[in-house]
């Protein structure tokens, strides 16, 4: 059996049939990008049917985040936006959003210490310029930066309470749309990208991988599909 798998030279000769069809220019850079997205996704793997229904799976649960992330944008409600942007981009737990502060943005990375070890969380330097330029426009010159209208920290429930409030504008199900949604999503992106579960276990601040499996169920699903070709029951 061929095993088949997308690399820069299958990338160059689809960009080539592409321009041959004389597809605008927008188009191509468009089915190239996300191409090269799906790619990156599959890593080593073989092209299959189940890797393409795996990334489809991975892009509907980023298309529900980026539903609700265009419906608190548009409605002006930025703290919110940029909240779901931190949680997802770094797989912080919501507990932990008080970890977010001017001094962490400032330096890259936020330390967070739980049951007496401290684990370092780095943040996306794009995060860290908006977390920044959002801290200058609520006048916080230091300390946390998503705060209360009282001014203290944001609750679990009252982030849970947010997110809900979106989803008849994003169009999303409120039974699918809590907090925690947004580390599942960003562990399942870490996996995929780096396949590393040792490393995604460190990050998420995980004492036994065993718990980081779970979090990876949507890979599971396609292991059972692989099991279920093998026909090794009669």
């Amino acid at each position: 059996m061929i095993h088949r798998t997308i690399g820069p030279t299958c990338l160059f000769r689809y960009a080539q049939a592409l321009r041959r069809e004389e597809r605008a220019s927008a188009t191509v850079e468009k089915y190239l990008r996300d191409a090269a997205d799906f790619a990156a996704w599959l890593g080593p793997r073989p092209l299959s049917r189940d890797a393409a229904a795996g990334w489809k799976a991975h892009l509907l649960s980023r298309g529900e985040y980026a539903r609700l992330l265009r419906a608190a944008q548009s409605s002006g409600r930025t703290r919110l936006a940029l909240l779901l942007e931190a949680i997802c981009s770094t797989g912080i737990r919501v507990s932990e959003t008080r970890h977010f502060t001017v001094e962490a943005a400032r330096r890259g990375r936020a330390d967070v210490s739980l049951k007496g070890k401290i684990r370092t969380i780095l943040l996306p330097g794009k995060l860290c310029r908006k977390l920044l330029q959002f801290a200058r426009t609520q006048k916080i010159a230091s300390g946390e930066i998503f705060l209360a209208r009282d001014g203290t920290n944001l609750s679990r429930c009252q982030i849970w309470r947010e997110m809900k409030s979106l989803c008849q504008a994003a169009g999303v199900a409120p039974s699918k749309v809590f907090p925690h949604n947004l580390r599942h999503l960003f562990a399942a992106a870490f996996y995929q990208a780096t396949r590393d579960i040792v490393k995604l276990a460190d990050i998420l601040g995980h004492s036994s991988i065993n718990t980081t499996r779970i979090y990876l169920l949507s890979t599971g699903a396609e292991h059972v599909r692989q099991l279920e070709r093998l026909r090794l029951v009669t």
